[in-house]
């Protein structure tokens, strides 16, 4: 089964809730981890896995460029004008591409009448595979800066997770509804959608609820840091009603801990017993003991 932690709005808390059950399933089950936010992975730093070298680095070639053959250029400009994003300029008489603000469309190698324009496939991101020391396996995906195609490498990284035996993926989902989030969302079995007690977490929570009623995928929701704001914490939990699945306070003292590559498991404290508590109920939700049988 495939468990995916989505937001609406980012900094909310999924790194946080993931990585920690995460580590608690891996007790009695045997999970894999999935940091699909590919275009900012941070849930190897969430393990204490960030200076851990990779057992396996697979390039991933899922963009493409145009490259321009000098030889054949007659320079008539007319891919320079055919480029609707503005990413071909005429320098020194010759058409120059800014990488950053090419889409890889192909429009300029269909417009060029010498046939001196071809598209080229080039490496746009990475994904790593590394063991963890919690005895499973952490798969991420890494989009190289400026770089597009965040969809198909969440497509690749899920792909990759299939090649691994487990009982539940655990799935660290980018934030908003764009497309790693649908690329995420879309064959999953269930999710949990995470929010902070802010007018803006609240109204980003309905859009991805949006985005979930529409693949059909069960969810529960999770309030985090709900101690920073206790009156719209209590009007979410209220909106949320039966799909209400914990809460989680604030604590500086966890970020503290992150910063020194400590896990917030490995101290008690008032954050680790709400977590635990958050931990149990997905267990009776998901119902993995009788999905085994």
């Amino acid at each position: 089964m495939k468990l995916a932690f989505l937001s609406g709005k980012g900094g909310v808390g999924k790194s946080m809730l993931c990585s920690s059950l995460a580590v608690l399933f891996s007790k009695e089950f045997k999970i894999l981890a999935l940091d699909c936010d590919v275009d900012c992975p941070n849930l190897e730093i969430w393990l204490g896995e960030e200076k851990k070298a990779p057992q396996k680095i697979i390039p991933f070639f899922g963009a493409q460029k145009p490259v321009f053959d000098y030889k054949k250029c007659k320079k008539c400009k007319i891919c320079i004008k055919t480029c609707r994003f503005s990413a071909i300029k005429e320098v020194e008489g010759k058409p120059f591409l800014n990488p950053f603000l090419c889409e890889g469309c192909g429009a300029c190698e269909i417009a060029c009448p010498q046939g001196a324009i071809k598209m080229k496939k080039i490496q746009n991101a990475k994904i790593e595979i590394k063991k963890t020391r919690y005895g499973f396996f952490l798969i991420t995906g890494k989009l190289f800066p400026g770089k597009k195609g965040s969809g198909r490498i969440v497509d690749r990284v899920k792909k990759e997770s299939e090649k691994f035996s487990y009982d539940l993926a655990l799935i660290d989902s980018s934030p908003g509804t764009g497309c790693p989030v649908i690329s995420t969302i879309k064959d999953i079995d269930f999710s949990i959608l995470i929010c902070e007690p802010t007018l803006s977490s609240f109204e980003d929570l309905k859009k991805i609820l949006k985005l979930v009623k529409h693949f059909k995928v069960p969810y529960k929701i999770v309030i985090n840091k709900w101690t920073i704001n206790p009156k719209i914490s209590f009007k979410i939990k209220k909106w949320a009603q039966d799909k209400f699945l914990g809460k989680i306070s604030y604590d500086k003292e966890m970020m503290r801990r992150l910063s020194f590559g400590k896990s917030i498991l490995e101290k008690d404290s008032k954050i680790k017993n709400e977590i635990e508590r958050v931990y149990k109920k997905v267990k009776v939700w998901l119902d993995l003991k009788n999905q085994e049988r």
